[in-house]
């Protein structure tokens, strides 16, 4: 009997490159934005800087939305068939209603497979890669490449440093005392991401630049737990386009990975974080 082909699909979410999607064959669900009441597809006909030229033209956040049971439920019915198996990432389900609701629409399908990121960002184009990689040995069935990718999600580290916290304040992630007093002292909190929840990590002082710097150091330096196959840059777009290079460097400095890849962050993280917001992600252990 023929095996499957094994198709690997993730939300918009991901945040992989357009050249690293079609790279790694992966098929892209793309969600809801909404800038007033002009509803689009994320990343597909609205980008990061068309929702910081809204805000600037209004004064108000775009709006990101999950799909629903129907939207899973198209999407999988375009490339479901007996010769093919899919496997789908999301965002975490403790961020957002898309897993439950994909799960739900999987249940329609023979050979669908849903997988809880527990993470965001390229946290969930980090375990599609490592989907990809899996299917290209041919060695895996669809399940087994989920239950594998299920286990590398514990092993993710997944972190930003935000720049400002006005978008935080206006999507009502934070007071605007809070908001108005870490402006005021030039703090820059360290969102991460653990058990699949978004918590306050250390807050940093100073100028952005030398945050990062700070940061890079931190999570990198003089650790021998590091999964070195490959790291992500993800950034929401940098007023000082020289941060990136020096980012990169300091990586370099820190641990010799086999990949240093810099993506820019799609709507989601544009419309919580707001520009200069820049994340390290990357898997320890084994993954």
């Amino acid at each position: 009997m023929m095996a499957k082909k094994i198709l690997i699909c993730a939300d918009s979410t991901c945040d992989l490159s357009p050249d690293m999607i079609e790279r790694c064959g992966i098929t892209i669900m793309h969600l809801h934005v909404r800038l007033g009441d002009d509803e689009r597809l994320d990343m597909l006909d609205v980008f990061p800087d068309d929702l910081y030229d809204f805000y600037k033209k209004t004064g108000k956040l775009p709006a990101t939305s999950a799909g629903t049971p129907t939207d899973y439920q198209e999407f999988f019915g375009k490339y479901s068939n007996p010769d093919t198996a899919i496997v789908h990432f999301h965002l975490s389900s403790e961020m957002s209603a898309t897993y439950n609701n994909s799960l739900m629409a999987s249940k329609e399908f023979e050979d669908v497979h849903v997988v809880d990121s527990e993470s965001l960002s390229t946290g969930i184009g980090l375990l599609a890669l490592k989907a990809a990689e899996l299917a290209e040995t041919g060695d895996y069935t669809a399940a087994q490449i989920a239950e594998e990718c299920r286990k590398a999600s514990k092993t993710l580290n997944v972190s930003f440093v935000v720049d400002n916290l006005e978008f935080l304040w206006k999507g009502g992630r934070c007071s605007g005392v809070a908001a108005l007093g870490a402006n005021m002292l030039r703090l820059k909190p360290c969102i991460e991401v653990k058990d699949g929840k978004m918590g306050m990590g250390k807050k940093y002082r100073g100028r952005l630049e030398a945050v990062l710097e700070e940061y890079v150091d931190e999570r990198l330096k003089g650790r021998d737990d590091l999964s070195l196959d490959r790291v992500f840059i993800t950034h929401s777009g940098m007023s000082n386009p020289e941060i990136i290079p020096r980012v990169v460097e300091r990586i370099r400095a820190c641990a010799p990975f086999k990949e240093v890849l810099v993506t820019r962050a799609g709507c989601s993280v544009t419309t919580h974080c707001g520009p200069n917001t820049l994340g390290l992600l990357f898997f320890t252990g084994e993954a």
